[in-house]
């Protein structure tokens, strides 16, 4: 049997039956933990392969600081997020930041709109360089769509925590805007 704080190593690779036994251990939790994250069975076997393949090129790497499961299961997080960041619609990310930025703004304004909006969105983006970094990825995710769960997960962060930097970050954006607009005037 397989220990679980590290996995057994050799000159130049793994054992496969070490391999074997991570797969046959711990692919259920990890599979079910998938499906809970995807709602979507086929999409979660997928995540699944990929998550072990990862697991396997970066076996050589494992330090031991974690439990193997607790390792495998921050692999299947990274995965799915990056399965979400592909499976994504492609909009211009101008547009979609600046259509996100003017909900709940007042001051609809006309046919000139579009211009206005990219340049909101390129000075938004100009603005959130300066932005704590956890802070510049909740906005930006939510921006994309992602839902605040999706966020928290991703983030290693509570649901909670994550609405309140949204929150936090979208005034404190509008109010930069605010007062670089002011300044042109």
């Amino acid at each position: 049997m397989v220990r679980d704080t590290a996995p057994d190593r050799r000159k130049g690779g793994v054992r496969l039956q070490a391999l074997e036994e991570l797969y046959q251990l711990y692919s259920p939790d990890i599979y079910r933990y998938l499906c809970g994250l995807t709602h979507d069975p086929v999409w979660a076997e997928d995540l699944l392969s990929e998550t072990f393949l990862k697991a396997v090129r970066a076996f050589g790497r494992f330090e031991g600081r974690s439990s193997v499961k607790t390792w495998l299961f921050a692999i299947a997080r990274n995965v799915w997020v990056d399965a979400l960041r592909r499976k994504r619609p492609t909009l211009s990310f101008d547009d979609m930041l600046a259509g996100y930025l003017e909900q709940d703004m007042p001051d609809p304004r006309g046919l000139e709109e579009e211009c206005d909006t990219r340049d909101l969105a390129r000075r938004a983006r100009l603005l959130l360089e300066d932005c704590k970094p956890n802070a510049r990825t909740v906005l930006l995710m939510r921006a994309q769509g992602y839902s605040f769960a999706e966020i928290a997960q991703a983030c290693g962060i509570t649901e909670n925590s994550a609405r309140m930097l949204n929150f936090r970050t979208r005034n404190w954006l509008r109010e930069q805007l605010n007062l670089e607009e002011g300044s042109m005037q």
